[in-house]
């Protein structure tokens, strides 16, 4: 009988060593995890899985012709360009859940943030927000879930890094005698198929593999700078008014030319270095060049990295890494 790793739901095995589901031979029946589950998280050595959506889409096709509730999880900070693809292939219920509030200024009001999502084409019957690192909000959570369940099979869906996997082992912490540990990575594929894990007699959630954001800066940054970039803490949003045009640039990953008569605001990780440049420069002149033009009150998304408030409206110049997304939307602040 074959057996799922605990952590990330792929079938284990014992024939390919450099295949997914490795176990050593001979431990199959005893271990719960595969060897990458347990390098990541005994070690923080993240092996890279070759996966793209195509991998992933037919398992919401699956979870479509089920009437299961849907908890779509997002990701507050980083909100997917292509979200309304949940929408392509899922007419379920949607109870929307927006993670890592403790990263978002607590001054922005949360009603602002769920009534940003109006805007998206999906069946969602209620939303709210939640922090997995502060455990806000979860006896609400749990309440709604128990209010909108169409059976005891509930399936959690989102893009990769949103929280999902935290969210469900906060929700195992919290409700269930169940002793397993989804893992948890900063890196994309850490979930590679459908995990069950059964909260009570009453829900059983089942974790689903994030959807992949694609050229999110996550994939083409080394783990340093990717430990810099995503924000631990509560982001302290950085505003530069500006008189005449100048030069605002953040480590050695992104350059912004702005003209005057302006306010801009970074939301961006508080480890960030940010040089302002009065004159000309030509650092990061290697990087991607990217020419925006802003309407009032405009925010430009760095996928991965964050976003900038633009107030004014305007025309920039970005300078980026390559392959990463950088596309505006109306202000979600």
């Amino acid at each position: 009988m074959s057996r799922k790793c605990d952590g990330c739901g792929i079938e284990l095995q014992n024939i390919n060593e450099s295949g997914l589901g490795y176990v050593r031979k001979g431990n199959i029946a005893k271990v719960s995890l595969c060897e990458r589950c347990f390098r990541i998280r005994n070690y923080h050595d993240y092996k890279l899985v070759s996966k793209t959506n195509n991998d992933y889409i037919p398992i919401l096709e699956n979870i479509s012709k089920t009437n299961d509730l849907i908890i779509l999880v997002v990701d507050i900070f980083n909100i997917s360009k292509n979200l309304d693809i949940i929408s392509q292939y899922l007419k379920n219920d949607i109870l929307l859940v927006l993670t890592k509030r403790d990263i978002l200024p607590m001054s922005v009001y949360d009603v602002n943030l769920l009534n940003y999502f109006d805007r998206y084409n999906l069946n969602i019957i209620d939303k709210l927000i939640i922090s997995s690192k502060n455990n806000f909000n979860f006896d609400f959570l749990i309440n709604k879930i128990k209010k909108y369940q169409k059976s005891k099979n509930v399936y959690v869906v989102g893009f990769t890094n949103a929280g999902k996997s935290t969210m469900i082992n906060k929700l195992i912490y919290n409700y269930s005698d169940n002793n397993s540990v989804i893992t948890t990575s900063l890196l994309p594929s850490t979930t590679l198929n459908t995990i069950n894990i059964e909260l009570d007699d009453r829900i059983t959630l089942i974790d689903t593999p994030g959807l992949l954001d694609e050229q999110n800066i996550i994939d083409v940054v080394d783990i340093k700078t990717l430990n810099k970039i995503i924000p631990k803490k509560e982001i302290k949003p950085i505003t530069y008014q500006i008189k005449v045009d100048q030069t605002i640039v953040l480590d050695d990953i992104l350059r912004i030319d702005i003209k005057n008569n302006n306010n801009i605001t970074f939301y961006m990780s508080n480890e960030l270095k940010y040089i302002r440049n009065y004159k000309e420069t030509d650092k990061l002149n290697n990087l991607k060049k990217h020419i925006i033009d802003c309407d009032y009150d405009t925010d430009i998304v760095i996928n991965g990295l964050g976003f900038i408030k633009v107030v004014n409206k305007t025309s920039v110049i970005l300078y980026t890494l390559d392959n990463v997304d950088v596309y505006t939307r109306e202000s979600l602040i």
